[in-house]
């Protein structure tokens, strides 16, 4: 075999095999992450003490956490989950402490698992879907 041919089944050998190796390589960041399963969970542990009806965050912003229509309809002031945009959504931008220290939250807790901000960021990247 001539050193060309030779050099296109090395060639076609190792895409073959960087494409199996990529495809074995699709983690926890890739699969379609759940509100119900995944989100919910993270906002009751770390929000829905402050952000329901009758508590003080509710109180001062209309924000609730209690279910995903609750999340979605936002604050007195606006959204706070634009689906698909994790940078420009207020709930991660407070999570992340991107605001100012003052309201960064959960308020005067410590901050989220960087393993839940994450989530969190990736279900509003994925469209913020009611699943």
């Amino acid at each position: 075999m001539s050193n060309r041919k030779l050099g296109k089944v090395y060639a076609g050998a190792f895409i073959v095999a960087g494409a199996i190796g990529l495809a074995g390589c699709e983690g926890a960041s890739d699969r379609a992450v759940s509100y119900a399963e995944d989100v919910q969970p993270i906002l009751a542990e770390h929000c829905l003490e402050c952000h329901r009806p009758g508590a003080e965050g509710y109180a001062k912003s209309g924000f609730g956490v209690e279910s995903y229509a609750a999340t979605m309809k936002g604050t007195n002031f606006g959204p706070v989950v634009i689906g698909g945009d994790s940078i420009g959504s207020t709930l991660v931008v407070l999570i992340e402490g991107r605001a100012h220290s003052s309201i960064q939250m959960p308020h005067g807790q410590q901050r989220m698992p960087e393993e839940q901000i994450e989530t969190v960021k990736r279900w509003v990247d994925q469209g913020a879907m009611d699943n």
